[in-house]
């Protein structure tokens, strides 16, 4: 079985019982958008902590 298909089966059997398919695709969505992240920073394509600051206190004020 491939890696992301035993990890997906473990995400779901770690879901509450009551999980529904709408709880699965969010999770799955989420956790395909943290990993898209980390593959950006590993690549070097993150944006500084000083320009982030710089950008939210644009949108703030």
């Amino acid at each position: 079985m491939s890696n992301v298909k035993t990890e997906v089966i473990a995400m779901i059997q770690g879901m509450p019982k009551d999980a529904d398919i709408q709880d699965i695709m969010a999770e799955l969505y989420f956790r395909q958008k943290v990993d898209r992240g980390l593959e950006e920073l590993d690549e070097g394509k993150g944006i500084p902590h000083g320009e982030v600051k710089g950008r939210l206190k644009k949108w703030l004020s």
